[in-house]
């Protein structure tokens, strides 16, 4: 595939990864500060939003599967999905009521809306790439180029609505943010749709169950190095912002941080791809493992004001993350056996599963127990506790995900 079909494909990449942003690290914040939802409620709140939508993933793996052979199904899911995905964003950063309980009734039902409609657009889309090509070298690069437009749209997302919450206030910025999202969503959709290459599509499917599709050992790993390695990387997605402010104590900056790292993170991606070229998709990763988890580390001793260094730890966690968003998918491609290359839909809805379990089991684990242990947001009383739990939670999961994809690498022999 050319530059131009791999443009065109990965165009939709912006936007859906645009919207995931702020669901997961904005919402938390506005919602807890913003709106006065207490955090533990609040976190318990997210957390059964977020599980009530893992259930579903899978299930929409296996419609994009039966949509597969009709006459234009994927297209028509995706339109649907856009449509859905445009009002549930829209209602999650304009909420019509007040009051703790009548805002936390909000937010679940704005959520299910977001979840189920990305879901829909994003198994659907992830399917569509793995079905491209099926050339191991191809793989990764489908998956880069995803990910490219993707941290262009996270850039985008992590700076522009923190630049309009600072001017026009949190309200007014979020809900202007929130409706340029819908434009720049439908404008991403028409451009994939219109012009990426057509999926390679075929009338027979061989995996039509979840447990025939998790059968392979090597997929099984896969998909347990990913929940894994998912949950470190959601983390400190979940509580950066209580981090800045709180720790950093340098509020406003938000925006810079961020934009930081997931620009370190795009730059990074051709890297990655091309060292996976020489040395394999596993062993490329765990060395942007270890590099996260210096990263990480050092983020744990910062003090208020230590704008400079947080600055170097984003740079270079958002280096690490180039080997996260590269790297994992195409490994999965990889693993699916021939006879089942027609059912990516089932795999990838349960990778869309363990993605939105992760993100549960971060808001259900870090949240809660900040709160339990006495943190309060806006307040500066408890910064070392904070920085423990956005630094050194992360890294444990680092470690259970390197062990499991080390057993893989000795048990597998083989260089993908």
């Amino acid at each position: 595939m050319n530059a131009r079909a791999l443009t065109a494909y990965g165009a939709l990449g912006l936007p859906l990864a645009m919207a995931m942003l702020p669901v997961y690290i904005i919402s938390p914040k506005f919602y807890g500060d913003t709106l006065g939802v207490d955090i533990a409620m609040l976190g318990a709140v997210l957390f059964l939003a977020r599980l009530i939508d893992t259930v579903q993933d899978p299930f929409i793996g296996k419609l994009v599967d039966f949509l597969q052979p009709r006459h234009r199904g994927w297209t028509w899911l995706m339109a649907l999905g856009t449509v859905l995905l445009a009002i549930g964003f829209v209602m999650l950063f304009s909420p019509a009521v007040e009051g703790q309980f009548s805002l936390l009734a909000w937010l679940v039902g704005s959520l299910i809306i977001v979840y189920t409609a990305h879901s829909m657009m994003n198994v659907c889309y992830l399917a569509w790439g793995a079905r491209l090509t099926d050339d191991v070298t191809g793989r990764a690069r489908v998956t880069a180029w995803r990910e490219a437009f993707g941290l262009v749209g996270v850039v985008m997302a992590s700076v522009v609505p923190a630049v309009w919450a600072a001017s026009m206030g949190p309200a007014k910025g979020y809900a202007v943010f929130a409706w340029s999202f819908v434009a720049i969503l439908v404008v991403g959709v028409i451009i994939t749709l219109r012009f990426s290459p057509r999926p390679r599509l075929e009338q027979h499917s061989h995996a039509r169950s979840f447990a025939m599709a998790l059968s392979v050992p090597a997929i099984r790993r896969i998909m347990i190095f990913y929940l894994f390695n998912a949950v470190s990387a959601a983390i400190p997605a979940t509580l950066i912002l209580f981090y800045i402010d709180d720790v950093l104590q340098l509020p406003g900056q938000a925006g810079a941080f961020l934009g930081l790292y997931f620009l370190s993170g795009l730059l990074a991606l051709p890297l990655w791809v091309r060292l996976s070229d020489r040395i394999g998709k596993r062993r490329a990763w765990v060395l942007g493992s270890v590099l996260a988890m210096l990263a990480l580390a050092t983020a744990g001793f910062l003090q208020a004001g230590d704008a400079l260094a947080y600055g170097l730890v984003c740079v270079a966690a958002g280096l690490a993350l180039g080997a996260d968003l590269a790297l994992p998918p195409a490994m999965l491609a990889d693993a699916i056996p021939a006879e089942n290359r027609s059912s990516t839909g089932v795999y990838f809805g349960v990778w869309a599963l363990i993605a939105k379990l992760s993100l549960a089991l971060a808001a259900g684990l870090a949240l809660p127990l900040l709160g339990l242990l006495g943190y309060q947001p806006g307040t500066q009383g408890s910064p070392t506790l904070l920085a423990m739990v956005y630094a050194w939670l992360p890294i444990f999961f680092k470690c259970c995900a390197f062990f499991v994809i080390r057993n893989s690498m000795i048990d597998s022999g083989v260089r993908t």
